[in-house]
């Protein structure tokens, strides 16, 4: 097998990067055509929507440059996450993209343009990314060119297809996965809107309302339900801690996500080690300040950094039905960030005190029974994705370079 040098630019037809509508005087939209912002470029193949954004025809039409079509390659050319790569797929388009995006189309005759994601998704292409824009300025960037005289190794197209396809058998069973999780997230969150936003709880039709909740249910401040209430520890990095550190990017779509944590081997107070049942809510920033998701498992020697806050209810409060009482509550959160817009902070204080309506104990039990059964599933598919992640993860670099022959 023959393998050739050449760079981004020799095999693209076109290497450029996406525009800030606002920069023109055109507004975004609340709906319309896609605009993809570096945030979508979580390095999978699936862009996340929750990055996207909206703008109307006529501004996409006056945005030429950054027009997307399918099989256009992504690059988070800007900020912290620069590196992070994403794949255009038809499902995606019409689609426009901000600045902070890099877009490669390339020769598809010549090459395949999954296999120049995949050379991107790798983990030594993503740390030289991280190298190269972080050594520039205090924003980390990479111009366009020298992300068009970035070097790639290409074997013949044949191959190039091949590694593609083994590569994909396992894209697709963690898409699967994920839309198995989302279906039945939706699910848990439909029936608790049914039960406790609608009052069509088992029995309701027995029950009156009394102002504006139902006889017997009462209005109750987060605080008098959780046992501890804080934020967590400033961190001391170190790849071979002994203790992970849960943080705001680990809290998206309401669920947690172990892939992005880190390692430190600073001593952790008891309190602050996260357990079955743990809400925690994104405290600092702006974008992921009020996300929330709950931890359904007990991890080993976890905690969370200082931008997060954990709410843990009382032993004797139903834990899935305070998780999405709080999950239920995302933009309440985001509203009440104070501060400067770049430094907004969710003040533990006003998360104690905001109330929830809590029904009586044998309808929180009753949601508890059945909403276990949805998130054990959950936790089972997110471990196969942990898994078919690593395993992926592991195999991609040596299909690319040749260790393993296809």
């Amino acid at each position: 097998m023959s393998w050739t040098e050449r760079s981004i630019g020799e095999i693209s037809k076109i290497v450029t990067k996406g525009t800030t509508p606002s920069t023109y005087g055109m507004p975004f939209t609340e709906n319309g055509v896609n605009f993809i912002k570096a945030e979508a470029l979580n390095g999978d193949v699936t862009l996340d929507r929750s990055g996207f954004t909206f703008v109307d025809d006529e501004t996409h039409e006056k945005l030429k440059r950054s027009q997307l079509i399918e099989n256009d390659v992504l690059i988070t050319i800007a900020g912290a996450n620069v590196g992070k790569c994403g794949f255009v797929r038809q499902s995606d388009v019409p689609a426009n993209a901000n600045q902070a995006v890099g877009i490669i189309r390339v020769k598809s005759d010549e090459v395949n343009p999954r296999y120049i994601y995949y050379h991107f998704k790798k983990p030594a292409t993503f740390a030289m990314c991280q190298g190269i824009g972080g050594g520039q300025a205090a924003q980390p960037n990479i111009n366009l060119t020298v992300l068009k005289n970035f070097k790639v190794n290409l074997p013949d197209v044949q191959y190039q297809n091949k590694v593609v396809e083994i590569i994909e058998a396992y894209d697709g069973l963690i898409e699967n996965n994920k839309r198995r999780i989302a279906l039945l997230e939706e699910s848990a969150r439909q029936l608790y809107k049914e039960w406790f936003v609608r009052f069509r709880y088992p029995g309701h039709e027995h029950v009156k309302i009394v102002d504006g909740v139902p006889e017997g249910w009462e209005k109750i401040d987060i605080g008098n339900l959780a046992s501890f209430l804080s934020r967590g520890m400033t961190p001391k990095y170190d790849d071979e801690g002994e203790f992970i550190v849960i943080n705001q990017k680990c809290i998206r779509n309401r669920l947690l996500s172990f892939n992005l944590v880190r390692r430190q081997d600073k001593e952790v107070d008891e309190k602050k080690l996260i357990r079955y049942g743990d809400v925690l809510i994104n405290s600092t920033g702006t974008g992921t300040l009020g996300r929330v998701a709950q931890c359904w498992t007990n991890p080993n020697k976890c905690t969370v950094d200082t931008h997060v806050t954990i709410v843990r209810p009382k032993d004797n409060v139903d834990k899935l039905w305070f998780g999405y009482s709080l999950m239920e509550l995302e933009c309440r959160f985001e509203d009440m960030g104070e501060g400067a817009t770049n430094q907004k902070e969710l003040k533990k204080s006003l998360v104690s005190a905001l109330s929830v309506v809590l029904p009586p104990k044998i309808i929180t039990k009753q949601f508890e029974d059945i909403i276990t059964n949805i998130t054990n599933q959950i936790v089972v598919l997110s471990d196969q994705n942990n898994n078919l992640t690593r395993a992926r993860d592991l195999l991609l670099p040596k299909l690319m370079n040749g260790e393993i022959a296809v």
